[in-house]
């Protein structure tokens, strides 16, 4: 009897390693712009993402699927890993943003453009609720899908949607407040 539970659990526990190594692959960058929209700091953000599924693999053994998938469990993760970065940092009035390094084959004029549009978008995403930063991070930056962040987050389909409705709405009101008017 013994021998038979611990059969299945290897097995199990093998589905489950196969399974985060496909996720690996598929959500790693995924879970890391999802850390930086909320820390903004990239190199932090890869190193959350990476802890992620470090964590994950250490606690395959108390996965258990409850209907949600593996991919749900890894956001919870990189959620309350942010949360521990952004408390620790606490201390600090202001985040660093991330210096992208520029390549060489990179035009500087457009790295330039893109780190301040970032910037842009990283403190117009502070004036957002954290369920509203929690949605457009899990559903644009995730790529999850309205009814897995509704499971992650413990609301309704039609609640997300609608805090994502409000989310962008206030982010277009927000990003588009600095641009001149045409003459």
């Amino acid at each position: 009897m013994s021998n038979t539970r611990d059969r299945e659990r290897d097995q199990l526990r093998l589905k489950y390693e196969t399974e985060l190594a496909n996720l690996y692959e598929e959500y790693y960058d995924r879970i890391s712009r999802y850390a930086c929209i909320h820390i903004g700091n990239k190199n932090d953000a890869e190193d959350i993402a990476g802890e992620v599924f470090l964590r994950a693999l250490k606690s395959l053994d108390s996965y258990q699927e409850r209907g949600i998938p593996m991919q749900a469990w890894l956001y919870k993760i990189a959620h309350n890993m942010v949360v521990d970065y952004l408390r620790k940092k606490s201390k600090y009035k202001q985040q660093d943003i991330d210096i992208r390094l520029i390549q060489e084959e990179e035009n500087p004029v457009e790295v330039a453009e893109t780190k301040m549009e970032m910037e842009k978008v990283i403190v117009a995403m502070q004036k957002l609720s954290s369920d509203q930063r929690q949605v457009i991070a899990l559903r644009f930056m995730g790529g999850l899908p309205s009814k897995e962040v509704a499971a992650l987050m413990n609301k309704t389909d039609g609640a997300v949607r609608e805090m994502q409705r409000a989310a962008v709405e206030k982010l277009r009101f927000l990003l588009n407040q600095d641009e001149p008017t045409p003459s």
